[in-house]
């Protein structure tokens, strides 16, 4: 029995669907993700630290290497604090800024972008803070959801004299 024209349309639609369907799968994923940046910088902005760490894993699934001491923190409770005691030391608002990042995902669940971040406050007692650090993320689909399950904040340091680079440029 010869195919009708519609089978074949059919086979050819299935056929191909399964290379388009990953496609969509990692657009989607970057959106998502692009939309979990946004909501990032919106609560830094807002300076909430309970917002900001509704992005990252859950429990001892978390890891962070940051820019202030400690050189590491393992587990949301202890990136927790870092972030409400960050918060805590800006009097009046804050400017936040996220540039050039660039999201890879595989399609499976798993992905990881970098950027630069822009900070800009005045601190309690103290002078404003302008700092540019370089960002990268490791994040992981959990029950549906896009989180933050790696980071690490870096900024460049001057050999010659052993100091950070706080307002780097390309």
């Amino acid at each position: 029995m010869k195919p009708t024209l519609i089978q074949l349309l059919t086979t050819v639609a299935l056929t191909f669907s399964g290379f388009m369907v990953p496609s969509l799968a990692k657009s989607n994923d970057v959106a998502q993700i692009k939309a979990l940046e946004q909501s990032f910088q919106d609560a830094v902005r807002a300076k909430d630290p309970v917002a900001i760490m509704k992005l990252y894993a859950p429990g001892d699934q978390l890891f962070v290497f940051d820019v202030v001491p400690p050189r590491q923190y393992a587990g949301f409770d202890a990136y927790k604090k870092d972030w409400e005691d960050t918060i805590a030391m800006f009097d009046g608002p804050v400017t936040f800024e996220l540039t050039d990042l660039v999201i890879t995902t595989d399609g499976h669940g798993l992905a990881y972008s970098h950027s630069i971040q822009h900070l800009t406050g005045r601190m309690k007692g103290a002078d404003a803070i302008d700092v540019t650090v370089r960002v990268t993320d490791v994040y992981k689909k959990i029950g549906g959801k896009w989180l933050i399950v790696q980071e690490h904040a870096s900024v460049p340091v001057d050999l010659e004299t052993g100091k950070p680079d706080l307002q780097s440029k390309p």
